[in-house]
């Protein structure tokens, strides 16, 4: 079972996503995304399966949540440096999970 301090140790930051392109090579229908996590962290790479309910221009500028302490990791021929957060729908597809608007860039989940 996870642990309170387990939780503490992911870092999960609100991000506005600032570019979003197609990502044709991905196995599944895929967007690569660029989100800025503000100061501290910058901007940062990520890929999500979000084609199913999301147009390109429908994400942009976009709050979302990610995690930005893990690992960068190779999705085919991208990096991905953030997991971005998301629930399946009723669909099975993905999601996202979006603060307020109010939630500043970079604001920490807690």
């Amino acid at each position: 079972m996870a642990t309170y301090d387990d939780f503490q140790k992911l870092d999960i930051r609100v991000g506005q996503i600032v570019e979003v392109k197609d990502f044709p090579e991905a196995k599944k229908p895929a967007y690569k995304l660029k989100i800025d996590f503000g100061a501290e962290f910058g901007v940062k790479k990520s890929t999500a399966q979000l084609t199913k309910h999301y147009a390109k221009e429908e994400l942009q500028g976009k709050k979302v949540l990610g995690v930005v302490n893990f690992p960068a990791r190779q999705i085919g021929p991208a990096i991905s440096e953030v997991l971005t957060l998301g629930v399946p729908g009723a669909d099975h597809e993905c999601v996202l999970i979006t603060p307020d608007q109010d939630a500043p860039v970079g604001g920490k989940l807690y």
